[in-house]
């Protein structure tokens, strides 16, 4: 558990009577490649049921750069704090490339929640799920090195979004390096630093626009803290 959080997405788990009236109180909203869809601090109410697509939950750092919270998918819904208990963003969300969301009013997404047992109960696994996630980060933050936290990265990335090519899992998933370091809770220069070292093991490759990995159990070790043969 870390970025992802939700093996099994809100709207993909809602009967067809429940997304049907949840489609109904909304309006399809198209936003662009790395476009914001919230802000931090906004005093906005609405929620977002993401249809296509991936987006950052994000939040700026004391020194300039960003902290990347979680990933989420077409499914899912962002705002959705905000939208329940009226208080301002806490975190921004951007958009990872082309993402389509169903933009539903505050007011309407709290009582579909209310007269809907089950949806109500999906948001609340959805709460559990994600404070784990939350927990988990924390805990790799302060316990972890940068080499361990890159590593449980890529083994979720690859888990979660990727395909098999080449006798390797590629990462289908448009993070640069900047925004992988930012996953991680470090800066881009350490974490080129250890992709560095991962390559030169063969666990992974990297090229233009691309990340496989070649080997997930050696990383799964550097991860639990047992090194394959890389130091930290």
């Amino acid at each position: 558990m870390g970025l992802f959080g939700e093996r099994h997405t809100f709207l993909g788990g809602l009967g067809p009577g429940d997304r049907e009236a949840l489609t109904g109180l909304g309006t399809r909203h198209a936003y662009p490649p790395y476009g914001s869809v919230v802000a931090e601090g906004d005093r906005s109410t609405f929620a977002v049921v993401l249809l296509s697509g991936w987006c950052t939950v994000w939040t700026p750092t004391e020194r300039g750069g960003r902290l990347i919270l979680a990933l989420r998918r077409a499914g899912e819904v962002i705002g959705d704090m905000a939208a329940l208990d009226g208080r301002p963003r806490s975190a921004s969300v951007s958009t990872l490339g082309q993402v389509t969301g169903l933009v539903v009013p505050g007011e309407r997404f709290r009582r579909f929640l209310a007269s809907r047992p089950h949806a109500n109960a999906l948001m609340m696994n959805q709460f559990a799920e994600r404070l784990r996630s939350a927990d988990h980060e924390r805990r790799a933050l302060a316990s972890m090195t940068v080499l361990q936290r890159l590593a449980e990265r890529l083994v979720e990335l690859a888990d979660r979004t990727g395909s098999p090519e080449n006798a390797a899992v590629t990462i289908r998933l448009p993070l640069a390096q900047h925004e992988l370091a930012a996953s991680v809770g470090s800066t881009r220069e350490a974490v080129a630093k250890a992709l560095r070292l991962l390559r030169e093991q063969g666990l992974v490759r990297t090229g233009p626009g691309t990340l496989a990995v070649a080997d997930l159990d050696p990383l799964r070790l550097l991860a639990a803290g047992r090194p394959h043969r890389t130091e930290t």
